[in-house]
């Protein structure tokens, strides 16, 4: 075994070390890998297994996570929509963690990635193995007809591009997702992020400086970089919204659809700032 296998194993007993020892067995459970032990777009259990053990730290150490109303989300296909914030997408990975160490059973949540961070060098790579996808309508819907768990952000780059002073007020909504959830008969959890918006808290976004190295926006902080702050996070899991209609009606007739959810998740977002004491605490 080299030094990479051996450090890769390390990672994966330090992962099931902090969950289940169980766990990649129940992940197995029905899942089906290619001779390279990957499945179609590029998910690897081993290797997910390996890189989600930091991931798991912070969510238990350093956010400090709580998740609240977890069993709300069902078994088979599922659309969990939630709120976004701060540059790097930390609340995508707590809410994956969240499904994955304390879903009964586990569930491994497949994030919609803006199509921007396809054409990154290694990060690509990384996000694939560990199961998210670049955010087109048939990568979706393929994994919606195999019974997978969809995280999308449908305030999309307005939501990583929040200013400190528009923290949890949602952005517009895109329509996609429920066009999805409309076609594919799929129920929609709605989840609200509260500490996410916080995390990094931008003052101005230098959107042409941004766009000179590839990126659609460049929020900048008090501290310069957008490390995240240690806000210690509440993830709010609601009860499935069920919609009926058709996929290609009037965009007027999804956007009453859509604000349901959005009223949903802003609800939510109210109650957890009402409860929470501190940012940090």
């Amino acid at each position: 075994m080299g030094l990479s296998d051996t450090i890769k194993q390390g990672l994966r007993q330090w992962t099931l070390a902090m969950s289940r020892d169980d766990l990649d067995e129940r992940l197995r459970d029905g899942r089906t890998a290619n001779e390279y032990g990957v499945d179609p777009f590029g998910l690897s259990l081993e290797y997910a297994l390996s890189a989600v053990g930091p991931f798991v730290w912070l969510f238990k150490n350093y956010f400090r996570v709580q998740t609240y109303g977890l069993a709300h989300v069902p078994a088979g296909r599922v659309l969990l929509v939630s709120n976004h914030g701060g540059q790097l997408p930390v609340d995508g990975a707590m809410i994956g963690v969240a499904l994955l160490t304390e879903a009964k059973p586990p569930r491994i949540v497949r994030s919609m990635v803006e199509k921007w961070v396809g054409s990154l060098p290694y990060v690509s790579t990384f996000f694939s193995r560990i199961g998210q996808i670049v955010g087109t309508p048939e990568n979706c819907r393929r994994l919606l007809e195999n019974d997978e768990a969809i995280l999308v952000f449908p305030e999309g780059l307005k939501g990583i591009s929040k200013l400190y002073a528009q923290r949890y007020q949602l952005q517009d909504f895109g329509l996609g997702f429920m066009r999805l959830a409309l076609e594919t008969k799929t129920p929609i959890v709605p989840v609200a992020v509260v500490g996410s918006e916080e995390q990094a808290p931008a003052l101005i976004n230098l959107k042409s400086v941004g766009k000179l190295f590839g990126m659609p926006a460049l929020p900048v902080t008090p501290y310069g970089l957008p490390f995240p702050l240690p806000t210690k996070y509440r993830i709010y899991f609601g009860e499935p919204l069920v919609f009926t209609g058709r996929a290609d009606d009037e965009d007027a007739e999804l956007e009453k659809k859509v604000n349901v959810v959005k009223g949903a998740i802003q609800s939510m977002l109210e109650k957890g700032l009402a409860e929470r004491k501190g940012i940090f605490f």
